[in-house]
């Protein structure tokens, strides 16, 4: 009995010592790690501050448009107004009228991009569970429905884009001046004209492209009169409750919408524990050997730059409605310049996981497959000419480890898993959101 017991304390003190060893190996590991990526943002961006996102409320510190300062009392009345299914006033057919809203095309659990390839505004049916199965009500068809043509961005951390939409159309100033020749009268265009921002931009033409109506009526006959007092009291009463401001709150609200609460976000704040191993050698490849950092860049991760990458648009087998050429051209279709041809605008990287999406026409399924064709950088359409892919789409030779360590990176250290902070719990008007129709109220449980 005491050599047996002699043996198990000296096994057991085997085990622990090894055990030990390996912890204190694994955090070494660790410790290598945290300090390659500090060393390897900071280079890069001065520092780990580069890469902050601001706290909630924090509105001092987001990028704002200069002629549309952001206030808490306008981003409180444009967070209920994007999501208001009062303002569909403007449909081409009576049923839909008070069924759909901006976030028919920008729902919370999709990451705020839309939960189907193609989003439906009027005409659409249904929602499910974030918006997958949303279809064209039988009442429309494609010339009536409002359905978009491309992917519908996301408005999260737009607040770091100057201009808006994938060809970048919306905005008047920065990153667009000298485009004026293009922002043609009678179209959405024109609208820039306006002086501002893209995102404001975007908000107030949209309005009209969406038919979504800010009737002064309804507003002073609402509880949104009162919203409208505070956020822009300045403004004389007889133009207050109108389109112009509707879209100013809404601009401001979709500015604060940022994925502050990311894992990365926490890492870069002091919690060495908020990413696992593997998305901190994800990190240190798109900082480093992956140079996904030469196109996402900033808080954002996004880019003022536009990129010609060969990606697919839309099937138009699977589609409702046909796609443009001008949007195919993507800034080329803005611009009317050639060698804009099939560049599109770089999207934020933050809450990719929800999107079931990607690229401007849908053609990945997940955040890998993103990964792996700019790894093999073969281009998969046929109609963008070879000289018109960016010099930045090259081969990368990332091991298949190297892959899956980026797209954890990706997909789970970007991601923010809290964005229902930037969801009203309910409307002024007591309606459903962000879908209202008679299928959509079902899915959504909401009478």
């Amino acid at each position: 009995m005491k050599y047996g017991r002699f043996f198990l304390t000296l096994s057991l003190a085997i085990v622990l010592f090894v055990t030990s060893c390996a912890d204190k190996e694994d955090n070494y590991i660790e410790l290598q790690t945290d300090t390659a990526l500090e060393e390897q943002i900071t280079t890069l961006y001065g520092s780990l501050d580069g890469l902050l996102l601001p706290d909630d409320g924090s509105f001092e510190n987001i990028p704002s448009d200069p002629k549309n300062p952001i206030t808490p009392a306008k981003v409180a009345l444009g967070k209920l107004l994007f999501h208001e299914t009062g303002l569909a006033l403007a449909p081409k057919k009576t049923e839909s009228m008070n069924t759909y809203s901006c976030a028919s095309c920008h729902q919370v659990k999709a990451g705020f991009q839309s939960g189907l390839k193609q989003g439906i505004g009027e005409g659409g049916m249904g929602f499910g569970i974030f918006g997958e199965t949303r279809v064209m009500s039988p009442e429309y068809n494609d010339t009536l429905i409002d359905v978009q043509p491309i992917r519908s961005p996301t408005i999260l951390n737009t607040a770091y884009q100057d201009v808006m939409l994938w060809n970048g159309q919306f905005g008047a100033t920065k990153t667009n001046a000298g485009t004026e020749s293009a922002w043609t009268v009678g179209t959405p265009k024109e609208s820039n004209n306006l002086g501002f921002e893209g995102v404001e931009i975007q908000a107030i033409a949209g309005q009209d492209v969406h038919r979504l109506k800010c009737d002064p009526e309804m507003i002073i006959n609402s509880p949104y009169k009162a919203l409208f007092d505070k956020a822009f009291s300045e403004i004389p009463v007889d133009e207050r409750y109108a389109k112009l401001y509707a879209g100013l709150a809404i601009a401001a609200y979709e500015r604060s919408v940022v994925a502050n609460q990311a894992p990365f976000q926490e890492w870069l704040r002091g919690n060495e524990m908020a990413l696992s191993e593997d998305e901190k050698k994800g990190a240190l490849l798109f900082f480093g050997k992956g140079e996904c950092y030469t196109c996402h860049s900033g808080p954002g991760l996004n880019g003022m730059d536009f990129h010609a990458l060969g990606m697919a648009d839309f099937d138009e087998n699977e589609i409702i409605g046909l796609v443009d050429e001008a949007t195919k051209k993507g800034l080329g279709g803005f611009t009317n310049n050639p060698a804009d041809d099939y560049k599109f605008k770089t999207p934020t990287l933050y809450n990719l996981k929800d999107v079931k999406f990607l690229g401007h026409g849908g053609s990945f399924i997940s955040v890998k497959e993103i990964i792996d064709y700019k790894n093999r950088a073969i281009s998969e359409n046929v109609v963008v000419p070879q000289t018109q892919l960016s010099a930045q789409f090259q081969p990368l030779d990332l091991s298949n480890t190297e892959i899956a360590q980026l797209t954890a990176f990706v997909s789970n250290g970007l991601y923010d898993h809290n964005l229902v902070r930037y969801v009203p719990e309910s409307l002024p008007s007591g309606r459903c959101f962000p879908d209202a129709d008679e299928a959509s109220r079902k899915d959504l449980g909401c009478y």
